[in-house]
């Protein structure tokens, strides 16, 4: 397990960070000139209350990783640093960040968790149940959301709601991907780990399947050794675990709402907010690296009309990303080799 995950960590290359810049950039320059509006823009004043909202937004992603960071070390029972902690989540966020938005960085944070000194089954065990904490969040606050909020109000785009609209597709397809995740992963986590890694298996022999076999047989496994670790714990690991996962994804959901707050008034707060959380559901189906391109066009498209002035929206997408995605590009730039040097490094001297 071990040797497969640092095989996948050898793919990680710091040039991947050149693809989603360039993908998000280009999409924001094509929609600026497509949507130029110098009315739009000329509105758009910076004062010391902008300077005010956006130290608010700032504060919300320290909110957001701060939850993330609290998550991890209550899941490893506390075994982990505060540094070690905070370098896992920067590490995994960065991962995240070069790979699309369906696979995310999960695929090595077993090994991030690990070498910070973890055993492999816990490590495994925490990064299961991270997923799942994450998916739970999604599952549950989605069709609370639709009982307090008009749904046409939430996909109406462009003055109507059909059941065409392409973002009503592409928030059911991603929150049934997440709803069928999270029954699949709670049968297997704690139910029957070793039925669900045969179903799995049974599934992967199918011709159009089979070369992602070995793939599954270690994700069964990663079932396996996660059940034992987790099926154990008491209902306070799960509340305290589970309050971190609504602290820390609630606090993304109100950066743009500070953002907003920094140059326009906004009429609907709860609006805005529950718009966020589906778009980052239609982020699931998105196949380029962290959902460049992708998660700048739905932003444009589908917060664009709680704007005064449509035409400012993809302006106000580049800022959200700048607040919410490429820092931890850059963080990871600088602080991924540097990991890898003192992990791999320490691990040839004692061989």
């Amino acid at each position: 397990m071990s040797d497969k995950s640092e095989s996948q960590l050898q793919k990680i290359k710091i040039s991947r960070v050149i693809l989603p810049t360039f993908i998000g950039l280009g999409v924001v320059v094509y929609l600026m000139f497509r949507n130029f509006d110098v009315k739009a823009f000329d509105a758009v004043q910076f004062t010391y209350q902008s300077v005010f909202w956006l130290l608010v937004a700032a504060f919300m992603m320290f909110l957001r990783d701060f939850g993330y960071v609290v998550r991890i070390k209550i899941l490893t029972g506390d075994q982990l640093t505060w540094i070690q902690a905070i370098r896992i989540i920067l590490l995994w966020e960065f991962t995240s960040a070069i790979t699309p938005s369906a696979i995310g960085g999960t695929g090595v944070a077993i090994l991030y968790v690990n070498k910070e000194g973890i055993s492999l089954g816990k490590s495994s065990a925490v990064v299961m149940a991270t997923s799942f904490l994450d998916e739970m969040y999604f599952v549950i606050l989605f069709p609370l959301l639709l009982l307090f909020i008009n749904t046409q109000e939430l996909f109406a785009i462009g003055g109507g709601f059909s059941f065409t609209n392409p973002f009503l597709i592409a928030a059911i397809t991603g929150y049934s991907i997440k709803f069928l995740w999270v029954i699949i992963i709670s049968y297997g986590l704690f139910v029957n780990p070793r039925g669900f890694k045969w179903f799995v298996l049974l599934i992967f022999k199918l011709p159009f399947l089979r070369k992602w076999r070995a793939k599954a047989h270690n994700v069964g496994d990663d079932i396996i050794i996660s059940s034992k670790e987790l099926k154990s714990q008491k209902k306070e690991f799960w509340l305290k675990t589970f309050a971190a996962t609504f602290f820390s994804w609630t606090a993304r959901y109100w950066v743009v709402n500070a953002l907003f707050l920094a140059f326009f008034t906004v009429g609907d707060h709860f609006l805005l907010f529950a718009r966020q959380l589906v778009m980052w559901i239609m982020m699931l189906v998105s196949p380029t690296p962290g959902g460049s391109g992708f998660t700048e066009y739905v932003f444009t498209e589908y917060l664009g009309d709680l704007l005064p002035y449509t035409g400012v929206a993809v302006l106000m997408a580049l800022l959200w990303r700048l607040f919410t995605y490429y820092p931890y590009l850059f963080i990871g730039v600088y602080l991924f080799p540097r990991w890898v040097r003192m992990k791999f490094k320490k691990k040839a001297k004692k061989t």
